[in-house]
């Protein structure tokens, strides 16, 4: 089942253990996995040939969906934000790796890209004769959240408390539908702001989560001395790998939590890695460029 649990040196009657979703697959892991499972089948389903989404420059999901379309025989084509990057993908790791795989590009402007959601937005590529389906930025999607239902089973709610990363929702409300009523679930938004709650609560029943919105260091994408250091210092203690975009800024929170005594005395505590061990080749070139400290593990 993927569960390690994590030595306590917080001298608190706390258990903290970790879900390593992030062992799922090596390219398609943690929640791109489950978002991906039920899609795929209904792709197949539908007999379409190629897999369309969209994403940014160092996207989880972009590579997830390029070795999806490889494992499983779909093409697959990729609507990348940033016109800039159209002569620099040999310097981007991720889009490296996903063309490698066999995903085509279209590269659109920030301004374009953000109406992606709007009717039509796909009639102004060519894309005719082609039978595509489409897979929404992130993966997020209501048989996206049922995969993710997966992540937690009747075996797990005897923990009080499940966290993990927010991005675009789809992960947490996933676990939130399948968490046991007495359960409290806790998200850690990686993005500014305090939008996702909304989003969320139009996948979900229950009101037995909330999201935290304190760990962000600065926003998507962004991050900071603090933040690199505690995930060297993490994987020296545990030799788990954290990604810097996600699942280190909520174990940081739940570390940063338990100091302030958030969670109750015998709390039991489980963490969902959810993968994206791959953006960090991508953001340790950016930290050289820096001449900052860069993440001190290979993935």
């Amino acid at each position: 089942m993927m569960i390690e649990k994590i030595s306590d040196t917080n001298n608190k009657k706390i258990s903290l253990y970790i879900k390593r979703e992030d062992l799922l697959h090596p390219l398609i892991s943690g929640n791109k996995f489950r978002k991906l499972k039920y899609n795929l089948a209904e792709a197949r389903s539908l007999e379409a040939e190629s897999l369309v989404t969209f994403g940014g420059a160092f996207s989880n999901h972009i590579l997830a969906v390029a070795a999806a379309g490889k494992e499983y025989e779909f093409k697959t084509i990729g609507i990348i934000r940033g016109e800039e990057l159209i002569d620099k993908v040999d310097e981007n790791p991720t889009l490296k790796y996903a063309q490698d795989l066999g995903m085509k590009f279209v590269f659109v402007s920030r301004e374009e890209y953000r109406n992606k959601g709007n009717e039509g937005f796909l009639e102004g590529f060519d894309l005719k004769g082609v039978k595509f389906y489409v897979i929404p930025e992130g993966g997020t999607n209501e048989l996206a959240i049922k995969g993710c239902e997966e992540i937690i089973t009747d075996d797990l709610h005897d923990f009080t408390h499940v966290c993990c990363s927010v991005g675009t929702g789809g992960t947490i409300s996933g676990i939130i539908n399948s968490s046991h009523d007495s359960q409290k679930i806790l998200g850690f938004s990686s993005l500014k702001g305090d939008f996702l709650s909304e989003q969320i609560s139009n996948f979900v029943t229950k009101k037995n989560w909330k999201i935290n919105t304190e760990y962000h260091f600065g926003g998507y994408g962004k991050v900071n001395d603090e933040l690199i250091s505690f995930m060297n210092s993490f994987y020296i203690e545990t030799k788990i790998p954290l990604d810097p975009i996600y699942t280190a800024k909520m174990v940081y929170g739940v570390y940063d939590l338990i100091r302030k005594n958030y969670f109750q005395e015998n709390a039991k505590i489980l963490m969902i890695h959810t993968g994206g061990l791959q953006g960090i080749k991508g953001m340790n070139d950016f930290l050289r460029k820096k001449n900052k400290e860069i993440i001190n593990y290979d993935v």
